[in-house]
């Protein structure tokens, strides 16, 4: 069925609500439901912060032309997989958290394992890891989810033509678009990291500072999908070659596994903290409910951080301990939902993490090997992702956050179509009890089989009060994303700094292994004095290249305020 068609049919569809025939709720989010029950603007403009420039125009261009947050959410992913190609993607999968006309939803266009993927895939015949098998070419290829993400996302609850929110990513791939200093560099440093296993250096070597950068094969690909919506991608042209190239290298990914490929939407995490509350990522994110022990257990623990000063020795201790049971359960416990029964609720409840919290120890760290899965034993990215937040003037609001898990992902480009395809086969665990890319175990939960969705740290998330939306928040990161974007809420909540103040802040973290050890940024690192202090309480400190690219959008009264990380090169723009 074609957009066209799909249209006409929502149309026909509404008029018989109109006539009482047939209920409103059978149409929310539809098209045509949304554009004829439109609300007036609630918010002074509508507001977005991304990773790049081209994006903010983007969204820019389709907030003039009418559209809300999710036709410019949608306009903004298929942009950044034009001009921001290290994180940006069609070839790629990710979460989107929304909170439309009042309700919240989540979208889960995560990437799937191929239906020929084996527990075993990436294990020798003496059952160890095959080092890069997971992270390089082909065969560290799950099936992509992006497509059919903003697909349904747009279908369901945009207001502009499909067309129209494609358009502005068509005119980047076709005209071009200046590469800067930090995507140069990148690309250099990917291409020594592929070293010449994949045909990264075919399609992107001609990338350099200041050039004009064009997509010829790129532009073509979008201009089908703009025309035949999510099909191209999964059963049409565009598909065809991405299982051409598939077959051609051995990999596993077939025109069935496209074909049989669903974006889901799920309940999101929700929770209630400081007054406000929290719509986050469920599984097989980690994310969301990593974020809601840490903030809970945090507000449980408030008594040990009274007089402990902000980023002070003591209170990098204190929610290093918070951190580590929270890291201990999120290798034993979660995954794909639809595979395995996370237990969410209990994982969550008050009672459960307040128990959690009484064993933090205020003094010390506490022995890792101590720390274990707080439910019993019966039952785990790469940091180049990139994240964008967006509000309408009519107070809708979309979190999203989208991967190809490295940078450039696999660094396979789908011969004639100029897109990068993803290495997020990495996110399994290839082997229980064996580190990832991130140095982050996982359990039988997140092994590998046919059709299951890796897990991922990826936590879009809105805040609300009193029904009305507060921030909109998250980051790139890899296993530091909830930990990032819950310290900048600490920032905002527990200590009052503005929005600006509180992404620029240092930043750090903890995740378990390797054993008492404090990552910290090269922003702003942990030195002199401090590094003294947490090395005489026990901890190793370990620099880390990357710690999170925060795009976030608080409201205040009916104000929005943009930010967008000083680390990146992110961009805000304010539409009236």
């Amino acid at each position: 069925m074609t957009l066209v068609d799909r249209t006409k049919i929502s149309a026909a569809v509404f008029a018989l609500v109109s006539l009482g025939t047939l209920s409103t709720s059978f149409l929310e989010g539809s098209p045509a439901f949304a554009k004829a029950t439109q609300q007036p603007a609630v918010l002074t403009a509508s507001a977005v912060a991304v990773a790049d420039k081209y994006a903010a125009d983007a969204a820019e261009q389709i907030f003039k032309e009418g559209g809300n947050a999710v036709d410019a959410a949608v306009a903004i992913a298929f942009s950044l997989a034009v001009t921001y190609p290290e994180a940006g993607n069609i070839g790629g999968g990710g979460f989107m958290t929304l909170y439309v006309h009042g309700k919240p939803y989540f979208l889960d266009y995560r990437e799937r394992a191929p239906l020929a993927a084996t527990r075993t895939m990436y294990l020798d015949d003496k059952g160890n890891v095959i080092e890069g098998k997971s992270l390089y070419g082909v065969d560290a290829v799950g099936v992509p989810g992006t497509v059919e993400g903003m697909w349904e996302a747009q279908r369901r609850f945009g207001k502009l033509k499909w067309k129209q929110v494609l358009a502005p990513a068509i005119k980047y791939a076709r005209d071009g678009f200046v590469v800067d200093e930090q995507l140069a560099k990148r690309r250099d440093d990917a291409s020594k990291e592929f070293g010449g296993r994949t045909n990264f250096d075919h399609y992107f070597g001609d990338m350099k500072v200041g050039v004009t950068f064009r997509q010829p094969d790129l532009a073509n690909v979008l201009t089908r999908i703009s025309t035949d919506g999510a099909r191209d991608f999964y059963d049409g042209k565009t598909a065809a070659l991405i299982a051409s190239a598939m077959k051609s290298g051995n990999g596993l990914i077939t025109m069935r596994d496209l074909q049989e490929y669903k974006a889901v939407w799920r309940q999101p995490v929700e929770a209630k903290w400081n007054g406000y509350n929290i719509i986050t990522a469920p599984p097989p994110s980690s994310g969301g409910v990593g974020l809601v022990q840490l903030l809970k257990m945090k507000a449980m623990l408030a008594p040990k951080f009274e007089g402990v000063s902000h980023n002070s020795a003591q209170y990098i201790h204190l929610i290093a301990e918070i951190q580590k049971r929270v890291f201990a359960d999120r290798a034993q416990y979660l995954g794909d939902p639809d595979f395995y029964n996370v237990p969410v609720a209990r994982l969550i409840d008050d009672a459960y993490l307040a128990k959690r919290a009484a064993e933090v120890n205020p003094e010390s760290p506490s022995d890792t090997k101590s720390v274990q899965p707080g439910l019993g034993t019966s039952m785990p990215e790469k940091a180049e992702t990139t994240h964008f937040s967006v509000v309408d003037k009519w107070g809708n609001a979309v979190s999203n956050t989208y991967t190809i898990n490295g940078y450039f992902g696999s660094g396979v480009v789908v011969p004639g179509g100029g897109f990068l395809l993803n290495d997020e086969m990495d996110d399994f665990s290839a082997k229980p009890g064996v580190p990832n890319m991130f140095g982050v175990v996982g359990s039988d939960a997140n092994a590998i089989a046919p059709k299951k969705r890796p897990l991922s740290s990826m936590t879009p998330t809105i805040l609300t009060k009193d029904g009305k939306v507060a921030l909109v928040i998250g980051t790139p990161g890899g296993s530091r994303i909830f930990t990032s974007i819950f310290q900048v809420i600490t920032n905002i909540y527990n200590f009052q700094m503005p929005l600006k103040d509180a992404v620029a802040a240092m930043r750090f973290h903890h995740q378990l292994l390797p054993p008492n050890t404090i990552f910290w940024e090269p922003y702003l690192p942990i030195d002199g004095e401090l590094a003294k202090q947490l090395e005489a309480k026990g901890y190793v400190l370990k620099g880390q290249d990357f710690n999170g690219d925060i795009q976030a959008i608080r409201i205040d009264g009916d104000t929005p305020e943009p930010v967008s990380d000083p680390r990146g090169r992110g961009v805000t723009r304010m539409v009236q």
